[in-house]
Formats: C-alpha cells, sequence, structure tokens
C-alpha cells in the first residue's frame, strides 16, 4: 500500500480528499506501519472509527487514555469507551455525524469518557470526516480535559472570590451608609457585627458591642419577652416589632426591629439578621396622645358617672314621685271615669320613661361592674338590652380570672356596649352571641350575629366613631380589636386584652 498518511495515498495533491473523494481508492491498511507511524505522530489520542461506529485504528495515546490495549480497542464499539448512561446519546451523535456528508469537521466537544477500570473523566474530543473511496471514517481526537477543567474551576473559582470581595465592599458601603441600624447575631445570639449606626444608637463606642449576647442590650424586667421573641425567629418566624432597647447609658431606645433568621442547609439554626430603626421620638409623640387620649376618657367616664348618678339619684327618683301621685289620683272615685282612663295612660308613660332613664343610668353607670365584677355586669346588661331592644341575646362566660382589673373591665364592658348597639341596629337580626373568657395570659370578648355583616374595607375608610373608640379604648389597656365581617355573612367582633396590662393601664372609673 502506498506509504503516505491515512487518507492521502491515493488522492492527487491538487484536490482534497474531503470535498472530492477518489470513487477508486481503496482504505488504508491500518496496521500497516507506515499508517501506524502516522498515528503515533500525533501527540494527542487518536482512534479511526468506521461507519458501524467500530475502532480500526489506535494510537498509543489512545490506549494510555482509555486503558485499553491496542488488541482490545480494535474492533470495539466506540460507545464502550463512554458510560452506559451517556451511550445512547452519543451513539445518536455519531449516526448524525456520519449521515450528514456535509458534516466534514467537529467543533471541539467536552463528554465524559470512561477508562478500562470503569472510572470516568473529562475528555475534549473534535472529530473529522475522512472519506476514501466508497467507505467513510470518522477520525477522532481526544485529549484528557481533568486538568483544563480544572484550571478552568480555579479561575472561575478566582472571578467569583473577586466578585465576592467586589459584592462585599459594596454591600458594606451600603450597610455603613443606610440609616438604619443592622445587627447580626450568631447562633449562639451573641454580636458578630452591627454597623456604625446601630452602635450610635445604642451610644457604644466602634467594636464595643462584639462579642456582647442580645440578652445585654435589654432591661432585665423585659427577658422573658424577648426570650419568647428570639424562640419564634429559631423556628423560622420573620417578624416585624416594636420594642426598647436599653442604651450604654441606661436610657430607653424605642426601635423597629425587622428580623430575618439565618439556617444552615441541614436547616439548624444558625443565627439571624435584624435591621433596626429608631423610633423613640415617635413611640414620645404616641405616648403623648395616648395621655390625651387617657385623661379624655377618663373626663368622659367620670361625666359619664356624674350624669348617671343624677338620673338614678334625682330625675329617676322625680318620676317615680310623679308615677305615684297619678296612680293615687286615678284610685280617687271623685276623678271622673273618662279622667282616670287618660291619667292610668300617663301613668303608664311615665313608668315607661323612668324604665328608660334607669336603665340609660346603668348604661352610663355600672354599679354592678363596680361592685360585682365584668361577669355579672355583662350579664345585667345583656338582660337589660335585649328587654328594652326586644331581642335576644345568649351570653356566656367561663374561665375568667378572679379578680380581673378595674380598667380591663371597664373596657370590655364599654365595648360590649358599642357593639351591642351597633349589632342591634345594623344587623337586621334578633339574635346574638356574647362570648367572655380568659386564657392564660388574655382575657377575650366576642359579640356575633349573622345578620347583614359589612364591607370591612369600606368600614376601614369611613371609621366610625364608634369604632375608633373602641380601639382607642384597648390601647389604653395594651389591648386588640379584630372585626370579622362580610356582606350578609354576618360579623364577629373580637376584643382581647393581655392580663398584664391591667395593673399599668388608665385609671378610668365610673
Amino acid at each position: 500500500m502506498s506509504t503516505s498518511p491515512p487518507g492521502r495515498g491515493n488522492v492527487p495533491p491538487s484536490k482534497s480528499p474531503e470535498t472530492e473523494p477518489d470513487p477508486t481508492a481503496r482504505p488504508p491498511e491500518w496496521g500497516d506501519a507506515n499508517c501506524r507511524a502516522v498515528l503515533e505522530a500525533a501527540p494527542d489520542a487518536m482512534l479511526v472509527v468506521n461507519r458501524a461506529g467500530e475502532v480500526v485504528a489506535a494510537n498509543l495515546q489512545a490506549q494510555k487514555l482509555y486503558g485499553y490495549s491496542r488488541e482490545h480497542l480494535i474492533g470495539r464499539v466506540v460507545e464502550s469507551l463512554i458510560p452506559a448512561r451517556l451511550r445512547d446519546r452519543h451513539r445518536q451523535h455519531r449516526e448524525n455525524f456520519f449521515a450528514n456528508p456535509e458534516t466534514k469537521f467537529m467543533e471541539v466537544l467536552e463528554i465524559l469518557a470512561q477508562r478500562s477500570d470503569a472510572s470516568e473523566f473529562p475528555v475534549d474530543v473534535s472529530l473529522s470526516r475522512l472519506t476514501i473511496g466508497s467507505e467513510t471514517f470518522a477520525i477522532s481526537v481526544s485529549r484528557d480535559a481533568t486538568e483544563r477543567r480544572r484550571i478552568d474551576e480555579l479561575k472561575r473559582a478566582e472571578a467569583a472570590l473577586r466578585e465576592t470581595r467586589k459584592s462585599e465592599k459594596r454591600y458594606r458601603r451600603i450597610v455603613e451608609t443606610t440609616n438604619e441600624g443592622v445587627w447580626l447575631l450568631n447562633s449562639e445570639l451573641h454580636t458578630c457585627y452591627v454597623n456604625r449606626q446601630m452602635e450610635e444608637m445604642l451610644g457604644y463606642e466602634p467594636g464595643e458591642m462584639l462579642g456582647h449576647s442580645v440578652f445585654d442590650f435589654y432591661f432585665p424586667e423585659d427577658f422573658e419577652h424577648k426570650q419568647q421573641v428570639l424562640k419564634r425567629r429559631e423556628q423560622g418566624l420573620r417578624e416585624q416589632i416594636e420594642e426598647r432597647l436599653r442604651r450604654k447609658d441606661g436610657l430607653e431606645l424605642w426601635v423597629r426591629i425587622a428580623a430575618n433568621p439565618i439556617f444552615k442547609d441541614t436547616g439548624e439554626f444558625d443565627g439571624a439578621l435584624a435591621m433596626v430603626s429608631d423610633i423613640t421620638e415617635r413611640k414620645v409623640a404616641e405616648e403623648a396622645l395616648a395621655s390625651v387620649s387617657r385623661k379624655l376618657i377618663e373626663a368622659q367616664e367620670q361625666e359619664r358617672g356624674r350624669i348617671g348618678r343624677e338620673l338614678h339619684d334625682d330625675i329617676g327618683q322625680r318620676l317615680a314621685m310623679v308615677a305615684i301621685e297619678l296612680q293615687q289620683l286615678h284610685e280617687n272615685r271623685l276623678v271622673l271615669r273618662k279622667v282616670r282612663r287618660r291619667m292610668g295612660k300617663l301613668q303608664k308613660q311615665i313608668s315607661e320613661i323612668a324604665a328608660d332613664t334607669q336603665s340609660l343610668s346603668h348604661e352610663l353607670h355600672s354599679v354592678k361592674l363596680q361592685y360585682l365584677g365584668i361577669a355579672a355586669a355583662v350579664r345585667g346588661f345583656c338582660r337589660e338590652f335585649g328587654k328594652q331592644q326586644k331581642v335576644e341575646i345568649d351570653f356566656k362566660t367561663h374561665d375568667l380570672p378572679s379578680p380581673v382589673s378595674p380598667d380591663i373591665s371597664l373596657c370590655f364592658f364599654r365595648v360590649l356596649q358599642e357593639a351591642l348597639h351597633n349589632s342591634a341596629k345594623h344587623s337586621g337580626v334578633k339574635h346574638f352571641e356574647v362570648r367572655l373568657w380568659g386564657t392564660s395570659d388574655e382575657i377575650h370578648l366576642t359579640v356575633k350575629d349573622s345578620g347583614a355583616g359589612f364591607d370591612r374595607e369600606a368600614a376601614k375608610k369611613s371609621r366610625g366613631l364608634g369604632l375608633i373608640s373602641m380601639e382607642e379604648r384597648l390601647k389604653l389597656v395594651k389591648g386588640t380589636l379584630s372585626i370579622d365581617s362580610q356582606p350578609k355573612r354576618g360579623t364577629t367582633i373580637h376584643a382581647r386584652v393581655p392580663l398584664s396590662s391591667g395593673s399599668d393601664s388608665m385609671r378610668a372609673t365610673g
């Protein structure tokens, strides 16, 4: 056979074998010494594969790369050098390459190869077409890509590190220039980073806060509450809360904290990142407004008490005297019968006015609330209100602590009055449910009807005086008001107050 390189021995020098193959040419004898010399001269692993995918020639570099002797490579289907899970895809690529005569060269691709010991490694492979006579071969040139991939990964890691450092610098610039405090805690709730704004808020010098437990910045009386908050954060709850911190000089600092827990890949709690805003001025203003509201409500309750006593002790008594005198005249036989009938009607009207006056007096100033407590006062009011408005009120109570502070009792009593008046006026039904109960740390009151309901969004915009009054009263005892209502599906008004609020809230006794 010709001693010229494979694929060129029978092709005229003026023509390329890839573009104009000689149909009369015969394929080279790949085992011939000259062909083998050409293959061995290649610096990379080289395989010659026929259309059936069989290896017909392989150089020493291919033997070293794949871990097979030349005898074990020759005749082997080239896909056997690929991991089993990838062979179908590789076979499809090979068949497409042979089926498309226009494809003379396939760009270098990185694929996963498999050695004789079944170990897998990346290789860079290029394919070129060689057509001699009626036969076509694919010449595969492969190079171990392990080192190249390692270098690429190192370059990517270096680039990522540079970007990370740039990001860290940008982040630090943002953190140090923001108006908010940034507070980072580790899994032990010790401070591992704060920005300068956070240090200035609490009156510390740079670096003084580092390593300190978060509890070092709270007042001792707040520890139990703070432990509950931090426990919720460890459970993964993102919270935005308002609380007070203790400055280095011992003064009080009110802040709004938006806290985000941090977790390891294993799901284990790894710390928390908090954004902290100073709201002390706002809190002072709110406290001043609350003081005004407290004084207004106290004045209102005092005036209600005075009017209630006046109605009961003066107006009510005078109406009773008029009713007695009319009764006496009605029983006098000297008075004409027609006049007596008229007096009877007047007596009935005055008795009704007296009863309404007494009921109004009880609303303004409940003696039962003052002497018998919230449960008896609510039960009595529900009975009187139902009789007066001709409605049915189902009242139940359970688990109330004893005693309930006067502040909380009065607050619930006023909320009940407002809620029942609103329900009777707007619900369109004659049956209501009132529930009063206690838990380990709260007291609850609900007023429920199954009537017309209302649009909560519209109610928020209108904010009638009744709703505002209930909310303001509850704020003074650190309580909350929630309303669940939908058109034609009824309304439930729910008031709740923490038991701890009774000792330091306003004293609005009636």
